[in-house]
Protein backbone atom coordinates (compact mmCIF):
# COMPACT_ATOMS: atom_id res chain seq x y z
CA UNK A 1 0.00 0.00 0.00
CA UNK A 2 1.45 3.82 -0.88
CA UNK A 3 1.01 6.03 1.95
CA UNK A 4 0.88 9.95 1.22
CA UNK A 5 4.02 11.56 2.03
CA UNK A 6 3.05 13.95 4.86
CA UNK A 7 5.64 17.24 6.39
CA UNK A 8 6.93 17.73 9.55
CA UNK A 9 9.43 20.14 10.26
CA UNK A 10 11.14 21.55 13.68
CA UNK A 11 12.27 25.40 12.67
CA UNK A 12 15.41 26.24 14.75
CA UNK A 13 15.75 29.77 15.91
CA UNK A 14 19.47 30.77 15.75
CA UNK A 15 21.48 29.24 18.47
CA UNK A 16 18.38 26.44 18.69
CA UNK A 17 19.96 22.78 19.25
CA UNK A 18 17.33 20.94 19.47
CA UNK A 19 17.91 17.30 19.97
CA UNK A 20 15.32 14.03 18.19
CA UNK A 21 15.39 10.92 17.08
CA UNK A 22 13.52 8.45 16.19
CA UNK A 23 11.97 6.27 19.25
CA UNK A 24 13.19 2.99 19.75
CA UNK A 25 10.88 -0.02 20.20
CA UNK A 26 13.11 -0.91 23.47
CA UNK A 27 12.38 -0.48 26.60
CA UNK A 28 14.91 -1.79 29.72
CA UNK A 29 12.41 -3.59 32.05
CA UNK A 30 11.33 -5.35 28.45
CA UNK A 31 14.42 -6.38 27.74
CA UNK A 32 14.89 -7.53 31.34
CA UNK A 33 11.95 -9.89 31.34
CA UNK A 34 12.65 -13.58 31.18
CA UNK A 35 13.38 -14.36 27.85
CA UNK A 36 12.57 -11.08 26.69
CA UNK A 37 9.42 -12.29 26.95
CA UNK A 38 7.69 -8.39 27.08
CA UNK A 39 8.62 -8.51 23.29
CA UNK A 40 5.66 -10.66 22.53
CA UNK A 41 3.72 -8.46 23.18
CA UNK A 42 3.27 -6.45 19.81
CA UNK A 43 1.55 -4.04 20.55
CA UNK A 44 3.88 -2.59 23.28
CA UNK A 45 6.75 -2.46 20.57
CA UNK A 46 4.78 -0.26 17.94
CA UNK A 47 3.56 1.93 21.00
CA UNK A 48 7.22 2.46 22.04
CA UNK A 49 8.47 2.97 18.21
CA UNK A 50 5.43 5.42 17.98
CA UNK A 51 6.84 8.74 16.77
CA UNK A 52 10.24 10.85 18.03
CA UNK A 53 11.87 11.68 20.93
CA UNK A 54 12.99 14.79 22.44
CA UNK A 55 16.24 14.71 24.25
CA UNK A 56 17.46 16.37 27.30
CA UNK A 57 20.16 18.70 26.64
CA UNK A 58 22.07 18.32 30.22
CA UNK A 59 22.30 15.97 33.00
CA UNK A 60 20.73 17.48 36.24
CA UNK A 61 18.47 16.11 39.22
CA UNK A 62 15.66 17.99 40.76
CA UNK A 63 13.76 17.29 44.26
CA UNK A 64 10.36 18.55 45.02
CA UNK A 65 9.74 19.94 48.36
CA UNK A 66 5.53 19.38 48.80
CA UNK A 67 3.99 23.10 48.61
CA UNK A 68 2.38 24.58 45.99
CA UNK A 69 5.06 27.75 44.89
CA UNK A 70 7.62 27.49 42.45
CA UNK A 71 9.99 27.62 44.92
CA UNK A 72 9.23 24.21 46.47
CA UNK A 73 11.26 22.65 43.21
CA UNK A 74 15.05 22.43 43.28
CA UNK A 75 17.22 21.55 40.36
CA UNK A 76 20.84 20.90 40.20
CA UNK A 77 22.28 21.01 37.17
CA UNK A 78 25.45 18.87 36.02
CA UNK A 79 28.66 21.48 35.55
CA UNK A 80 29.44 22.55 32.44
CA UNK A 81 26.37 23.54 30.44
CA UNK A 82 24.69 26.46 29.74
CA UNK A 83 21.98 28.14 32.10
CA UNK A 84 19.46 28.44 29.51
CA UNK A 85 19.81 24.58 29.07
CA UNK A 86 18.57 24.19 32.75
CA UNK A 87 14.75 23.22 33.18
CA UNK A 88 12.47 25.49 35.11
CA UNK A 89 10.00 25.39 37.93
CA UNK A 90 7.86 27.50 36.22
CA UNK A 91 3.83 26.65 37.41
CA UNK A 92 4.06 25.41 40.95
CA UNK A 93 2.16 22.64 41.99
CA UNK A 94 5.44 20.29 42.16
CA UNK A 95 5.91 20.53 37.70
CA UNK A 96 9.11 20.88 35.88
CA UNK A 97 9.45 22.70 33.01
CA UNK A 98 11.62 21.90 29.92
CA UNK A 99 11.55 24.36 27.27
CA UNK A 100 11.66 22.67 24.15
CA UNK A 101 13.70 24.51 21.43
CA UNK A 102 11.94 24.85 17.89
CA UNK A 103 8.63 25.21 16.55
CA UNK A 104 7.22 22.14 14.88
CA UNK A 105 5.02 22.54 11.54
CA UNK A 106 2.99 19.72 10.73
CA UNK A 107 0.96 19.04 7.93
CA UNK A 108 -2.23 21.15 7.30
CA UNK A 109 -4.80 19.74 10.13
CA UNK A 110 -2.65 17.65 11.81
CA UNK A 111 -2.03 18.66 15.43
CA UNK A 112 1.20 17.25 17.31
CA UNK A 113 0.27 14.96 20.46
CA UNK A 114 3.51 15.66 22.89
CA UNK A 115 3.59 13.41 26.10
CA UNK A 116 6.45 10.94 27.62
CA UNK A 117 7.85 8.37 26.10
CA UNK A 118 4.93 5.14 26.08
CA UNK A 119 5.41 2.36 28.30
CA UNK A 120 8.57 4.21 30.32
CA UNK A 121 8.23 4.95 34.17
CA UNK A 122 10.50 7.01 35.85
CA UNK A 123 10.22 7.20 39.73
CA UNK A 124 8.86 10.05 41.47
CA UNK A 125 8.25 11.76 38.66
CA UNK A 126 5.05 11.64 35.65
CA UNK A 127 5.14 12.78 32.14
CA UNK A 128 2.34 14.87 31.31
CA UNK A 129 0.45 15.27 28.34
CA UNK A 130 -1.05 17.62 25.67
CA UNK A 131 -2.26 17.86 21.49
CA UNK A 132 -0.94 21.03 19.90
CA UNK A 133 -2.04 22.66 16.66
CA UNK A 134 1.22 22.68 15.05
CA UNK A 135 -0.11 23.67 11.86
CA UNK A 136 -0.63 27.48 12.42
CA UNK A 137 1.09 27.72 16.12
CA UNK A 138 4.12 30.58 15.54
CA UNK A 139 4.63 29.33 19.68
CA UNK A 140 7.16 27.07 20.51
CA UNK A 141 5.59 24.85 23.58
CA UNK A 142 6.98 23.73 26.55
CA UNK A 143 7.33 19.96 27.95
CA UNK A 144 5.84 19.08 31.49
CA UNK A 145 6.56 16.59 34.08
CA UNK A 146 4.86 16.40 37.84
CA UNK A 147 6.49 14.91 41.08
CA UNK A 148 4.44 12.14 42.34
CA UNK A 149 6.03 12.16 45.87
CA UNK A 150 8.46 14.83 48.25
CA UNK A 151 11.55 15.10 49.63
CA UNK A 152 12.82 12.54 46.36
CA UNK A 153 15.54 12.75 44.24
CA UNK A 154 14.74 12.52 40.60
CA UNK A 155 17.76 12.02 38.54
CA UNK A 156 17.54 12.97 33.89
CA UNK A 157 20.89 11.93 32.05
CA UNK A 158 22.20 13.63 29.35
CA UNK A 159 20.04 12.86 26.03
CA UNK A 160 17.36 10.93 27.83
CA UNK A 161 14.36 10.87 26.64
CA UNK A 162 11.92 13.98 28.13
CA UNK A 163 9.17 14.19 25.58
CA UNK A 164 7.23 11.80 22.54
CA UNK A 165 5.70 13.17 19.92
CA UNK A 166 3.60 12.17 17.15
CA UNK A 167 1.23 13.73 14.76
CA UNK A 168 -2.61 13.27 15.09
CA UNK A 169 -5.17 14.63 12.76
CA UNK A 170 -7.35 17.08 14.34
CA UNK A 171 -11.00 16.51 14.87
CA UNK A 172 -10.86 13.01 13.56
CA UNK A 173 -11.38 11.38 16.72
CA UNK A 174 -14.50 13.41 17.12
CA UNK A 175 -16.08 11.63 13.84
CA UNK A 176 -16.25 7.91 15.58
CA UNK A 177 -19.73 6.78 16.95
CA UNK A 178 -19.00 5.20 19.59
CA UNK A 179 -21.15 1.99 20.33
CA UNK A 180 -21.61 -0.95 22.40
CA UNK A 181 -23.00 -4.46 20.85
CA UNK A 182 -23.70 -7.85 21.50
CA UNK A 183 -21.03 -10.58 20.11
CA UNK A 184 -24.04 -11.97 18.53
CA UNK A 185 -24.72 -9.12 16.07
CA UNK A 186 -21.60 -9.87 14.60
CA UNK A 187 -22.02 -13.78 13.45
CA UNK A 188 -18.35 -14.36 12.11
CA UNK A 189 -16.39 -12.42 14.54
CA UNK A 190 -18.04 -14.47 17.26
CA UNK A 191 -16.85 -17.73 15.36
CA UNK A 192 -13.81 -16.62 15.13
CA UNK A 193 -13.48 -15.08 19.01
CA UNK A 194 -15.03 -18.44 19.77
CA UNK A 195 -12.57 -20.69 17.96
CA UNK A 196 -9.11 -18.18 18.96
CA UNK A 197 -10.55 -18.71 23.27
CA UNK A 198 -10.28 -22.60 22.38
CA UNK A 199 -7.00 -22.68 20.76
CA UNK A 200 -5.95 -20.65 22.89
CA UNK A 201 -7.06 -22.46 25.97
CA UNK A 202 -5.50 -25.40 24.47
CA UNK A 203 -2.44 -24.56 23.78
CA UNK A 204 -1.73 -23.05 27.42
CA UNK A 205 -2.21 -26.29 28.88
CA UNK A 206 0.29 -27.82 26.27
CA UNK A 207 2.46 -25.71 27.20
CA UNK A 208 2.09 -26.35 31.44
CA UNK A 209 2.45 -30.31 30.16
CA UNK A 210 5.33 -30.14 27.98
CA UNK A 211 7.14 -26.84 28.78
CA UNK A 212 8.58 -26.47 25.64
CA UNK A 213 12.78 -25.51 25.40
CA UNK A 214 12.33 -23.00 22.89
CA UNK A 215 10.59 -20.04 23.61
CA UNK A 216 9.12 -19.12 20.38
CA UNK A 217 7.07 -22.55 20.69
CA UNK A 218 5.57 -20.97 24.02
CA UNK A 219 3.10 -17.95 22.72
CA UNK A 220 1.08 -18.59 19.45
CA UNK A 221 1.81 -15.26 17.81
CA UNK A 222 -1.53 -14.90 15.66
CA UNK A 223 -2.08 -11.20 16.22
CA UNK A 224 1.94 -10.83 15.90
CA UNK A 225 1.60 -12.23 12.54
CA UNK A 226 -1.63 -10.67 11.55
CA UNK A 227 -3.31 -13.87 11.58
CA UNK A 228 -6.85 -14.25 11.99
CA UNK A 229 -7.68 -17.43 14.16
CA UNK A 230 -8.21 -19.53 11.04
CA UNK A 231 -4.41 -18.55 10.12
CA UNK A 232 -5.99 -16.07 7.14
CA UNK A 233 -4.36 -13.04 6.55
CA UNK A 234 -5.96 -10.17 8.69
CA UNK A 235 -5.14 -6.72 6.90
CA UNK A 236 -2.88 -6.18 4.11
CA UNK A 237 -1.10 -3.50 5.85
CA UNK A 238 -0.44 -4.94 9.16
CA UNK A 239 2.59 -4.10 10.93
CA UNK A 240 4.61 -6.14 13.07
CA UNK A 241 7.82 -3.51 13.08
CA UNK A 242 7.28 0.56 13.64
CA UNK A 243 10.36 2.50 12.25
CA UNK A 244 9.63 6.32 11.42
CA UNK A 245 12.02 8.78 9.78
CA UNK A 246 14.92 10.54 11.38
CA UNK A 247 14.55 14.24 11.04
CA UNK A 248 17.28 15.66 8.72
CA UNK A 249 19.16 18.64 8.23
CA UNK A 250 18.88 21.53 5.48
CA UNK A 251 22.00 20.15 3.85
CA UNK A 252 19.82 16.44 3.99
CA UNK A 253 21.78 14.83 6.40
CA UNK A 254 20.48 13.00 9.30
CA UNK A 255 20.01 14.99 12.57
CA UNK A 256 22.38 13.30 15.39
CA UNK A 257 21.50 14.19 18.78
CA UNK A 258 24.59 16.83 20.28
CA UNK A 259 26.84 15.17 17.36
CA UNK A 260 28.86 18.42 17.25
CA UNK A 261 30.20 17.83 20.43
CA UNK A 262 31.37 14.25 20.10
CA UNK A 263 32.80 13.90 16.49
CA UNK A 264 32.91 16.74 14.14
CA UNK A 265 34.04 14.33 11.45
CA UNK A 266 30.11 12.93 11.69
CA UNK A 267 29.10 14.73 8.03
CA UNK A 268 32.84 15.86 7.15
CA UNK A 269 35.96 14.91 6.92
CA UNK A 270 38.07 17.35 9.22
CA UNK A 271 40.77 17.47 11.30
CA UNK A 272 39.47 16.59 15.36
CA UNK A 273 41.06 19.45 17.63
CA UNK A 274 42.36 17.79 20.63
CA UNK A 275 42.94 19.21 24.20
CA UNK A 276 47.35 19.64 24.83
CA UNK A 277 47.59 18.22 27.91
CA UNK A 278 45.22 14.99 27.51
CA UNK A 279 46.14 11.97 26.11
CA UNK A 280 42.85 10.79 23.79
CA UNK A 281 42.24 9.50 20.39
CA UNK A 282 39.14 12.16 20.01
CA UNK A 283 37.86 15.07 21.33
CA UNK A 284 35.68 13.76 24.02
CA UNK A 285 35.04 14.11 27.66
CA UNK A 286 35.50 10.25 28.46
CA UNK A 287 37.71 8.82 30.66
CA UNK A 288 40.87 9.28 29.55
CA UNK A 289 42.19 5.73 31.06
CA UNK A 290 40.55 3.84 28.42
CA UNK A 291 42.52 5.74 25.45
CA UNK A 292 45.42 5.80 27.00
CA UNK A 293 48.34 3.48 26.04
CA UNK A 294 49.61 2.64 29.11
CA UNK A 295 46.08 1.84 30.73
CA UNK A 296 44.18 -0.17 27.81
CA UNK A 297 46.84 -3.19 26.40
CA UNK A 298 45.07 -3.42 23.25
CA UNK A 299 45.78 0.13 22.15
CA UNK A 300 49.38 -0.44 23.24
CA UNK A 301 49.19 -3.44 21.00
CA UNK A 302 48.19 -0.97 17.90
CA UNK A 303 50.66 1.65 18.72
CA UNK A 304 53.75 -1.00 18.75
CA UNK A 305 52.05 -2.63 15.47
CA UNK A 306 52.40 0.71 13.64
CA UNK A 307 56.14 1.29 15.34
CA UNK A 308 55.74 2.87 18.24
CA UNK A 309 56.91 1.73 21.46
CA UNK A 310 53.98 1.82 24.25
CA UNK A 311 54.45 -0.68 26.43
CA UNK A 312 51.54 -0.59 29.42
CA UNK A 313 52.89 1.21 32.32
CA UNK A 314 51.43 2.67 35.81
CA UNK A 315 51.07 6.11 35.13
CA UNK A 316 48.40 8.88 35.91
CA UNK A 317 45.75 8.64 32.49
CA UNK A 318 46.67 12.46 32.65
CA UNK A 319 50.39 12.27 32.12
CA UNK A 320 51.36 11.70 28.33
CA UNK A 321 54.38 9.44 27.78
CA UNK A 322 57.13 10.88 25.51
CA UNK A 323 56.04 9.23 22.22
CA UNK A 324 52.26 9.60 22.93
CA UNK A 325 51.73 13.01 20.73
CA UNK A 326 53.43 11.22 17.07
CA UNK A 327 51.23 7.75 18.17
CA UNK A 328 48.10 9.64 18.52
CA UNK A 329 48.68 11.29 15.22
CA UNK A 330 49.76 8.31 13.33
CA UNK A 331 46.52 6.86 14.23
CA UNK A 332 44.22 10.45 13.81
CA UNK A 333 45.40 10.39 10.40
CA UNK A 334 44.71 6.60 9.87
CA UNK A 335 41.18 6.66 11.13
CA UNK A 336 40.89 10.22 9.11
CA UNK A 337 41.91 8.91 5.87
CA UNK A 338 39.52 5.72 6.19
CA UNK A 339 36.60 8.03 7.90
CA UNK A 340 37.22 11.14 4.76
CA UNK A 341 36.90 8.13 1.89
CA UNK A 342 34.22 6.55 3.57
CA UNK A 343 32.31 9.43 3.97
CA UNK A 344 33.08 10.64 0.66
CA UNK A 345 31.50 7.45 -1.08
CA UNK A 346 28.22 8.81 0.63
CA UNK A 347 28.22 11.79 -1.82
CA UNK A 348 26.81 9.45 -4.90
CA UNK A 349 23.52 7.74 -4.64
CA UNK A 350 25.78 4.65 -6.22
CA UNK A 351 28.48 3.85 -3.83
CA UNK A 352 26.42 5.47 -0.80
CA UNK A 353 24.52 3.52 2.28
CA UNK A 354 23.44 -0.46 1.51
CA UNK A 355 21.83 -0.72 -1.72
CA UNK A 356 18.98 -3.00 -2.65
CA UNK A 357 18.98 -4.67 -5.74
CA UNK A 358 17.24 -7.46 -7.98
CA UNK A 359 18.22 -10.27 -10.32
CA UNK A 360 22.05 -9.99 -9.96
CA UNK A 361 24.27 -11.71 -12.34
CA UNK A 362 27.71 -12.83 -11.06
CA UNK A 363 29.79 -10.73 -13.02
CA UNK A 364 27.64 -7.88 -11.78
CA UNK A 365 28.00 -8.75 -8.12
CA UNK A 366 31.95 -9.15 -8.17
CA UNK A 367 32.47 -5.59 -10.34
CA UNK A 368 30.14 -3.84 -8.31
CA UNK A 369 30.70 -5.33 -4.59
CA UNK A 370 32.46 -8.27 -4.37
CA UNK A 371 35.52 -7.00 -5.51
CA UNK A 372 34.91 -3.34 -4.01
CA UNK A 373 33.89 -5.06 -0.24
CA UNK A 374 30.73 -3.07 -0.60
CA UNK A 375 27.67 -4.52 1.30
CA UNK A 376 24.02 -4.90 -0.56
CA UNK A 377 20.71 -6.46 0.07
CA UNK A 378 19.61 -8.75 -2.98
CA UNK A 379 16.38 -8.94 -2.66
CA UNK A 380 14.34 -12.20 -3.50
CA UNK A 381 17.09 -13.72 -4.12
CA UNK A 382 16.17 -17.11 -2.86
CA UNK A 383 12.92 -19.29 -2.32
CA UNK A 384 11.63 -18.29 1.09
CA UNK A 385 11.09 -21.74 3.48
CA UNK A 386 9.06 -22.33 6.51
CA UNK A 387 10.13 -25.81 7.02
CA UNK A 388 13.81 -26.76 6.75
CA UNK A 389 16.11 -23.92 6.00
CA UNK A 390 19.23 -26.68 5.68
CA UNK A 391 17.05 -27.60 1.65
CA UNK A 392 18.94 -23.94 0.56
CA UNK A 393 22.34 -25.73 1.39
CA UNK A 394 21.14 -28.25 -1.41
CA UNK A 395 19.76 -26.27 -4.18
CA UNK A 396 21.04 -23.13 -4.20
CA UNK A 397 19.16 -21.70 -7.27
CA UNK A 398 20.61 -17.77 -8.04
CA UNK A 399 23.16 -18.08 -5.26
CA UNK A 400 24.79 -20.34 -7.53
CA UNK A 401 26.35 -17.33 -9.56
CA UNK A 402 28.16 -16.50 -6.40
CA UNK A 403 29.01 -19.26 -4.49
CA UNK A 404 31.11 -22.27 -5.06
CA UNK A 405 28.96 -24.74 -2.99
CA UNK A 406 26.07 -24.65 -0.75
CA UNK A 407 28.28 -24.77 2.22
CA UNK A 408 26.52 -22.94 4.93
CA UNK A 409 26.04 -22.21 8.85
CA UNK A 410 22.12 -22.56 10.04
CA UNK A 411 20.88 -20.30 12.67
CA UNK A 412 17.36 -20.70 13.93
CA UNK A 413 15.93 -17.37 15.31
CA UNK A 414 13.31 -16.37 17.88
CA UNK A 415 11.58 -13.11 18.11
CA UNK A 416 13.45 -10.35 19.63
CA UNK A 417 16.66 -12.69 19.98
CA UNK A 418 19.76 -10.47 18.91
CA UNK A 419 23.33 -11.00 17.75
CA UNK A 420 26.05 -8.18 19.33
CA UNK A 421 27.90 -5.91 17.64
CA UNK A 422 30.81 -7.75 15.79
CA UNK A 423 32.66 -8.05 12.76
CA UNK A 424 34.03 -11.33 10.86
CA UNK A 425 37.30 -11.21 8.98
CA UNK A 426 35.72 -13.40 5.75
CA UNK A 427 33.06 -12.29 3.63
CA UNK A 428 29.45 -13.66 4.34
CA UNK A 429 26.46 -14.12 2.65
CA UNK A 430 23.48 -13.99 4.86
CA UNK A 431 20.56 -15.64 3.78
CA UNK A 432 17.34 -14.89 5.04
CA UNK A 433 15.51 -17.77 4.55
CA UNK A 434 12.23 -17.30 6.64
CA UNK A 435 11.21 -14.54 9.27
CA UNK A 436 12.70 -10.93 9.34
CA UNK A 437 15.53 -9.39 11.42
CA UNK A 438 16.68 -5.75 11.25
CA UNK A 439 20.75 -5.48 10.84
CA UNK A 440 22.83 -2.31 11.34
CA UNK A 441 26.09 -2.40 9.84
CA UNK A 442 29.20 0.00 10.31
CA UNK A 443 32.03 0.20 7.88
CA UNK A 444 35.44 -0.68 8.69
CA UNK A 445 36.38 3.14 9.34
CA UNK A 446 34.61 3.79 11.91
CA UNK A 447 36.65 0.56 13.83
CA UNK A 448 38.32 3.67 15.81
CA UNK A 449 34.78 4.69 17.98
CA UNK A 450 33.35 1.46 18.20
CA UNK A 451 35.37 0.23 21.49
CA UNK A 452 36.94 -2.91 19.72
CA UNK A 453 39.39 -4.39 22.49
CA UNK A 454 38.98 -8.02 22.13
CA UNK A 455 38.30 -10.88 19.51
CA UNK A 456 35.71 -9.90 16.97
CA UNK A 457 33.99 -8.09 19.00
CA UNK A 458 32.87 -4.43 20.24
CA UNK A 459 32.28 -3.61 23.49
CA UNK A 460 29.55 -1.22 22.58
CA UNK A 461 27.65 -4.74 21.77
CA UNK A 462 24.29 -2.82 21.08
CA UNK A 463 24.73 0.30 18.73
CA UNK A 464 20.74 1.07 18.56
CA UNK A 465 21.07 0.95 22.55
CA UNK A 466 21.08 4.41 24.00
CA UNK A 467 22.09 3.39 27.81
CA UNK A 468 25.21 1.38 26.32
CA UNK A 469 26.11 4.49 24.02
CA UNK A 470 25.90 6.82 27.06
CA UNK A 471 28.68 4.62 28.72
CA UNK A 472 30.65 4.55 25.35
CA UNK A 473 29.81 7.77 23.72
CA UNK A 474 32.79 7.96 20.82
CA UNK A 475 30.48 4.74 19.32
CA UNK A 476 27.59 8.12 19.10
CA UNK A 477 29.82 8.98 15.78
CA UNK A 478 29.94 5.86 14.06
CA UNK A 479 28.35 5.85 10.55
CA UNK A 480 25.89 3.48 10.51
CA UNK A 481 22.73 1.76 8.38
CA UNK A 482 20.09 0.26 8.74
CA UNK A 483 19.03 -2.91 6.53
CA UNK A 484 15.84 -4.82 6.90
CA UNK A 485 15.88 -8.35 5.98
CA UNK A 486 12.53 -10.11 4.79
CA UNK A 487 11.86 -13.72 3.95
CA UNK A 488 13.89 -14.01 0.23
CA UNK A 489 16.22 -11.17 1.29
CA UNK A 490 20.20 -12.06 0.71
CA UNK A 491 22.77 -9.73 2.45
CA UNK A 492 26.29 -9.40 1.40
CA UNK A 493 28.75 -8.71 4.62
CA UNK A 494 32.45 -7.53 3.06
CA UNK A 495 34.84 -8.57 5.62
CA UNK A 496 35.75 -6.25 8.60
CA UNK A 497 32.07 -4.31 8.47
CA UNK A 498 30.79 -4.38 11.92
CA UNK A 499 27.21 -5.79 12.34
CA UNK A 500 24.47 -6.66 14.71
CA UNK A 501 21.15 -7.97 14.05
CA UNK A 502 17.70 -8.46 15.85
CA UNK A 503 15.19 -10.98 15.14
CA UNK A 504 11.81 -9.29 14.67
CA UNK A 505 10.15 -12.75 13.95
CA UNK A 506 10.81 -16.38 14.07
CA UNK A 507 12.29 -17.34 11.35
CA UNK A 508 15.93 -19.05 10.03
CA UNK A 509 18.83 -17.68 8.23
CA UNK A 510 22.16 -19.16 6.53
CA UNK A 511 25.46 -17.66 6.45
CA UNK A 512 27.86 -18.57 3.41
CA UNK A 513 31.68 -17.90 2.79
CA UNK A 514 32.70 -20.63 0.45
CA UNK A 515 32.44 -17.92 -2.72
CA UNK A 516 33.34 -18.13 -6.31
CA UNK A 517 35.98 -15.62 -5.61
CA UNK A 518 38.78 -15.72 -3.09
CA UNK A 519 37.83 -15.24 0.36
CA UNK A 520 41.26 -15.52 2.45
CA UNK A 521 41.38 -12.39 4.78
CA UNK A 522 40.81 -14.94 7.89
CA UNK A 523 43.97 -16.79 6.67
CA UNK A 524 46.62 -13.56 7.54
CA UNK A 525 44.32 -11.83 10.42
CA UNK A 526 46.09 -10.72 13.39
CA UNK A 527 45.55 -13.14 16.40
CA UNK A 528 48.07 -12.27 18.72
Amino acid sequence: MTRESMDLVCYKYEGWAPRIRPASPKRRWMEETNERYAYRCLPLSIANAHGWEILSPIGFEARWAGGTDMESVEIRMDPGYEDHLKPVSLFGYGTLTFHIEGIFRTTPGWNLWVSGSPNSQKDGIQALGGVIETDWSPYTFTMNWRFTRPAHWVRFEENEPIAFIFPVERGRVEQFEPRIAPLEAEAELKRQFEMWSKSREAFQKWVLKTNPPAPSDKWQKLYYRGLDAEGRQGAADHQAKLRVKPFRNADGSVMEPDEAEICPVRHEAAPIPRPAARNVLLADPVGTAELDPGANPALALALNRIGFDAKPQARSPFEAPAQAPAAELALRQRDWIMQAAMRQRQLSPRTAGVPRVRDLSGDEFLDHFYALSQPVVIEDAIPTAASDPTTLTHELGRLAEYLASGSGAVSREEIGSFASLRFAPVNQMIAQVSGAKLAILAPPSETGLLYHRRDLVSDVLDIADEERLAAFRLARAAMTFEVDLQAGDVLFLPLGWWHQATSLDEGAAIAFTDFRWPNEGQAAFPKD
